[in-house]
């Protein structure tokens, strides 16, 4: 009989709600800035299959553009905290003066 070199498989998969928040599609990473420490997630365009809208220039990300998912990295950060924000727009809100909670 021949050996088996894969281990086999689980029969229930892992529940969604034990996996930490941001461990989705895209690298997470931790930015620190004037105005907070913050989660930033980058949504390859790949991933990117619904529209939202910017808080930093108000406009919208269609489906098919890659942009990053911003939200607290304190421990009340919650999934209604999270914004999709342009990646230009994200790097230049210090400039811009238009923070996380403004619009």
């Amino acid at each position: 009989m021949p050996r088996r070199n894969r281990p086999k498989r689980s029969a229930k998969p892992e529940a969604s709600a034990s996996r930490p928040l941001g461990s989705g599609f895209g690298f997470a990473r931790t930015e620190t800035a004037p105005d907070g420490e913050w989660i930033v997630r980058t949504v390859p365009a790949a991933q990117a299959r619904k529209t939202y809208r910017c808080p930093g220039c108000d406009h919208e990300i269609r489906p098919g553009v890659g942009h990053v998912v911003i939200w607290p990295a304190d421990e009340y950060g919650t999934v209604r905290d999270r914004r999709h924000w342009h990646t230009g727009c994200w790097h230049s809100r210090k400039r811009s003066g238009r923070g996380f909670g403004t619009v």
